[in-house]
C-alpha cells in the first residue's frame, strides 16, 4: 500500500528513481509524484494516474538532480486528486516529504499548525508532516533535530522521507510500524517500501525498525533512535532474489507469470529445512492452544490448514482473521499464535502479533518478503522462498504457504501418532508430487479454462461451492474471481445452501462447484447432492473435478489424480486461471485491481 523510493547518489537520479516507481506499482496506487533537489531548489513534478502516464503528463524527464524522493499514493485521507497527490512540501517550500500509513493524530496538529500562520494546499495527513518539519527547523535551525521532534509528536502507523534545500546532499527518513529499507550501493543509495523498488541496482539492505530515523547519503547512511538520538549499529543483509525474478519474463502480467512460477515455489517450500519445520511442530505441541492467523488469502490458507491439523495430527487449531483475533482469542503463555504473510507487513497480522506478545503468547510466522516487520518481531519465522510476488492477487505465496503447513501438520502428527506410518507416506509422497500435479495443470488446462471464461462471461452473479478441506479453496477462488473482475462472487459450504442461499440460484447464475475426488466416498456423494440441487434450480454449473465420467455439469475441468487431502491446491490453480481469463475477457487491469493494495499497512 503506497510505496516510497530515495536515491542520492553522484549522477543524476532521475531515471533511476522512475524505475523505482515503476517496480513499486505493484503495491496499488491511484496518483504518484518526485521530488528532485539540484541548484539549492526542490522541484515537485506530481498528479493522478500511472507511473508512466504521470511521467509523461507532468514531464519528469525534465527533472535533473542527484538526489530526490519519490511515491506512488493510495488515498486514505483526501480523495485522488494532483494536490492531495505527493510528495507535500513546506510553505517556503524549501522541504519536500513523502508518507506511508496515516498520522493518527494529524487533526490537532494541522490545527495548531494553522494557528502558527501555516498554510495548506490538501486534505491529507502527510502534509502536516511538511510543515511540521518546517515549524521545528525554524525554531531549531537543526534539520536532524526537527526530524526528531517531528516522530516524537506523530502518533500512528508511518514511514516517510524528507527532503530539505539546506541539506542538498543528505536525505532523511523514518518509520515507526511501517516498512522502510536501505539500499547500499557503489555510486548511490537507495530507501524503498520494499526490495523490488531497487532490487536491479543493488541487493545490499539495512532496515529500519520502528522508532527510527535514517540520514542517507552517497557515501553512506546512518540510523539513530527517535527518542534519544543515539546511533543504532545495523547489519547489512545481502538479498537473495535477483532482478529478473521480480520482471514479467515475457508474460503479459504478473498475475499469469505467478501463477506459472507455483510448480517452483511448491518446490522451494518443501526444500525448506526439516529443522525449521520441526522446530514450529515443537511449539505447537507443547502449547496448550494453537490459532493460526491471516488476513484475506492468507486466512484461507489458515482455514484449510485447520483442517489438516485436525485430520492429520487430531489438533483443533483455528483459523482466526488477524483483525478479529484480539477481540476473539483468550492468549497466555501456553499459547502459540502462527500468523501467515506474503508481506510480512500486513497491518492486522502484526497487531494481532504485538496483541499475543504482550500477552506471553509464543509467536511464529511464514512469510515471503525478505527483511519484513513480521520476520524481525516473531520469536520463530519461516521464509517460504516463494520469490517476489508483484500482482496485487496472491497465487504462488498461497500455494507455497499451504504446503509449508502441510508439512507442519504431517511433522505435529508424527509427534502425536495420530495418523499410521503408511497414511503419513502416502500424503508426504503426495506432497512431494504436487508440483507435477500443478505443471501439469498449467501445460495442459489453460486455453480449455479460457474458452469456457469466454462462455460463461456474461454472467453477474457467481457461487463458487466446496465441502471440507474443498470450503477454503472455494472461498478464496471467489475472492480471486471479486478482487480481479469486480463481479460479486461468494464462497460457501455446500452443507450451508439448505439454509437459505438456494434461493439466489436460478438461470441468471454461475455455480462453481469444487468436488472431492471419487476416493473421499462420503464426501464426494454430499457435494454431489448439492450440485443436483443446484442444477434442478437452472444453475450454470461448472465443475472443477477429479472424475471424467461426471455429466452433471454444463462446464467442467478435469484434473489429475491427486491425494484426497491435497485436491483443493490444483482447484486453486483452476480458480486463479479461471479469473484471470475472467478479468482479460472483461478488460480489468489483472496485476492493479482497483482500490486494492498490495500490502494493506494501515489500519
Amino acid at each position: 500500500m503506497c510505496g516510497i523510493s530515495g536515491i542520492v547518489g553522484s549522477a543524476d537520479v532521475t531515471k533511476r528513481l522512475y524505475s523505482c516507481m515503476l517496480n513499486l506499482e505493484y503495491r496499488g496506487y491511484d496518483s504518484c509524484g518526485m521530488a528532485v533537489l539540484a541548484d539549492g531548489q526542490i522541484d515537485v513534478r506530481k498528479n493522478i494516474g500511472r507511473v508512466a502516464e504521470v511521467f509523461e503528463k507532468e514531464r519528469f524527464a525534465e527533472l535533473s538532480g542527484t538526489i530526490g524522493i519519490a511515491h506512488s499514493r493510495w488515498a486514505t485521507h483526501g480523495n485522488p486528486t494532483k494536490a492531495n497527490s505527493h510528495p507535500h512540501t513546506s510553505c517556503d517550500g524549501r522541504i519536500a516529504v513523502v508518507h506511508n500509513g496515516i498520522i493518527g493524530n494529524y487533526q490537532p496538529l494541522k490545527d495548531e499548525l494553522i494557528a502558527a500562520g501555516h498554510k495548506f494546499t490538501s486534505e491529507t495527513d502527510t502534509e502536516v508532516l511538511a510543515h511540521l518539519l518546517e515549524h521545528n527547523y525554524k525554531a531549531c535551525g537543526n534539520f536532524e533535530r526537527s526530524v526528531r521532534e517531528a516522530m516524537e509528536r506523530m502518533e500512528g502507523t508511518y514511514a516517510f522521507a524528507a527532503l530539505s534545500a539546506d541539506h542538498p546532499d543528505t536525505f532523511f527518513c523514518g518509520r515507526n510500524r511501517s516498512p522502510l529499507i536501505i539500499g547500499i550501493g557503489k555510486d548511490a543509495n537507495f530507501i524503498g517500501s520494499d526490495i523490488v523498488a531497487f532490487i536491479e541496482y543493488t541487493k545490499k539492505v539495512a532496515y529500519l525498525n520502528d522508532n527510527e530515523y535514517a540520514i542517507v547519503s552517497k557515501d553512506g547512511f546512518e540510523i539513530k533512535n527517535a527518542s534519544t538520538g543515539k546511533p543504532q549499529a545495523r547489519a547489512i543483509d545481502t538479498v537473495a532474489w535477483d532482478a529478473e525474478q521480480a520482471k514479467k519474463g515475457g508474460y503479459p502480467h504478473f498475475l499469469l507469470k505467478e501463477i506459472y512460477e507455483q510448480p517452483n515455489a511448491l518446490r522451494e517450500a518443501l526444500e525448506i529445512d526439516e529443522k525449521k519445520i520441526e522446530a514450529v511442530a515443537d511449539i505447537m505441541n507443547e502449547a496448550d492452544r494453537t490459532y493460526l492467523i491471516g488476513c484475506g488469502t492468507t486466512f484461507y490458507a489458515a482455514l484449510l490448514a485447520q483442517y489438516y491439523f485436525k485430520e492429520f495430527a487430531g489438533v483443533y487449531a483455528p483459523a482466526v482473521s488477524s483483525d478479529e483475533f484480539p477481540n476473539l482469542c483468550g492468549v497466555d503463555e501456553r499459547t502459540a499464535v502462527l500468523a501467515i504473510s506474503q508481506s510480512g507487513e500486513t497491518f492486522d497480522t502484526l497487531e494481532a502479533l504485538r496483541y499475543a506478545k504482550r500477552h506471553g503468547a509464543k509467536t511464529i510466522a511464514i512469510v515471503n518478503a525478505l527483511g519484513s516487520s513480521m520476520t524481525r518481531e516473531v520469536d520463530f519465522v519461516i521464509m517460504q522462498g516463494a520469490g517476489p510476488e508483484k500482482s496485487v492477487l496472491s497465487t504462488k505465496a498461497m500455494t507455497s504457504q499451504i504446503t509449508v503447513l502441510t508439512r507442519i501438520a504431517l511433522e505435529l502428527s508424527k509427534r502425536r501418532g495420530a495418523l499410521p506410518k503408511t497414511e503419513l507416506n502416502e500424503i508426504s509422497d503426495g506432497l512431494l508430487e504436487l508440483g507435477t500435479i500443478v505443471r501439469s495443470v498449467l501445460d495442459e488446462q489453460p486455453g480449455f479454462i479460457r474458452r469456457i471464461a469466454n462462455r460463461v462471461g456474461h454472467f453477474n452473479k457467481w457461487l463458487y461451492i466446496g465441502r471440507s478441506y474443498h470450503l477454503p479453496a472455494a472461498l478464496e477462488a471467489a475472492l480471486k474471481l471479486k478482487e480481479v473482475t469486480y463481479i460479486p462472487a461468494e464462497g460457501m459450504a455446500g452443507g450451508f445452501m439448505k439454509h437459505g442461499p438456494i434461493s439466489l440460484v436460478d438461470e441468471e447464475m454461475a455455480v462453481v462447484v469444487l468436488m472431492p475426488p471419487p476416493e473421499n466416498e462420503a464426501l464426494h456423494r454430499s457435494t454431489f447432492n448439492s450440485v443436483s440441487e443446484m442444477r434442478s434450480r437452472g444453475g450454470k454449473m461448472i465443475g472443477i473435478h477429479f472424475d471424467p465420467w461426471e455429466s452433471v455439469f454444463d462446464e467442467q475441468i478435469v484434473l489429475p489424480k491427486v491425494h484426497k487431502a491435497l485436491a483443493p491446491i490444483p482447484q486453486l490453480v483452476v480458480g486463479q486461471l479461471l479469473a484471470y481469463f475472467m478479468a482479460i475477457l472483461l478488460k480489468r487491469d489483472p496485476d492493479n485491481p482497483r482500490g486494492l493494495a498490495k500490502s494493506v499497512t494501515v489500519e
